[in-house]
């Protein structure tokens, strides 16, 4: 990746058939334009049409043989954990140690039924699976205490531990990055959150004798003007219906306007500490917006 790296959101079912556009031609857009990673998230039952993580990242990773492919975020707790082991492995694998992993543990509550797991086990099983997952992946027995009759498993199979970037902005996840993870992954959070939060992620890493996570964002937004693109307002109204975010705050949140205006928001992101940014589109067409992100990108450097 490059000193500031940029990244985006593959296009959802929904945005690869109407625009025409499959996943591994969107990855290799992406690839071709210079930026530093793809993503992917994953749901199990969210009410609307989803590709499994997995899948979709296989799939881009086989179109490509530069860019870094993430999962934005994965949830290995839903999963048995030598099974989520089993999917990180295998991408990890295909795609030639390209793969980043965020981790998160949310979904709402009718994904962990769909999945068979109790809501209320969500953060525990979460610590349990960052704890398991580098022996796991090192191809170590490892003991799975979580799982009915706490199995010794060996998945044979050994890769190189890809980096884990824990998802959220709550104190919990900053603990949890901070304890466990390689970088850590909030979304939808202003530069100064970011700025204010990076100090206590680093006095709780070094407390566990650990190096600072890596910091990365994930955003949203749209790059250009006119025709039938959100409004910045429309954008950030959107946050407010969907996760309650004040709207003093949800304004602050869209990156929006020419590759000009984006590449100085993502400086200011840098600034306060960042040193990824990944972005998913609110709108417009997913390959110009693609390009427009690369020329902001262009810009930053």
């Amino acid at each position: 990746m490059s000193a500031f790296g940029v990244g985006v959101i593959l296009p959802s079912v929904a945005v690869q058939q109407r625009q025409g556009l499959d996943l591994p031609t969107a990855a290799r857009h992406a690839e071709e334009l210079g930026l530093d990673s793809v993503w992917h998230g994953d749901h199990l039952a969210v009410g609307m049409p989803t590709l499994d993580c997995a899948v979709a990242l296989a799939a881009a990773a086989a179109a490509t043989r530069r860019i870094r492919v993430g999962a934005s975020v994965f949830v290995p707790a839903i999963r048995p954990v030598a099974w989520a082991a089993k999917q990180i492995a295998s991408l990890q694998h295909v795609s030639g140690g390209r793969l980043v992993v965020g981790i998160g543990s949310g979904g709402g509550p009718g994904q962990w039924a769909a999945a068979g797991v109790p809501y209320a086990e969500r953060g525990r099983r979460t610590d349990t699976a960052l704890e398991l997952l580098p022996g796991l992946l090192a191809g170590e027995p490892v003991r799975l205490r979580d799982e009915p009759g706490q199995p010794v498993v060996d998945l044979a199979l050994s890769v190189p531990s890809p980096p884990f970037w824990v998802g959220n902005a709550s104190p919990v996840a900053i603990r949890r990055a901070a304890r466990h993870g390689d970088g850590w992954f909030p979304s939808l959070v202003p530069e100064d959150e970011i700025a204010d939060a990076l100090p206590r992620l680093t006095e709780l890493a070094a407390a566990h004798g650990r190096p600072t996570p890596t910091v990365a964002v994930g955003a949203t937004g749209v790059l250009g003007s006119g025709g039938d693109l959100p409004t910045r307002e429309e954008i950030a109204a959107g946050l407010t219906r969907s996760y309650g975010m004040p709207a003093e705050r949800a304004a602050t949140i869209p990156i929006t306007g020419t590759p000009r205006d984006a590449a100085r928001r993502l400086a200011a992101y840098r600034r306060a500490g960042a040193a990824h940014l990944v972005i998913g589109f609110s709108g417009g067409d997913w390959r110009r917006q693609c390009e427009l992100l690369a020329e902001a990108r262009t810009l930053l450097d």
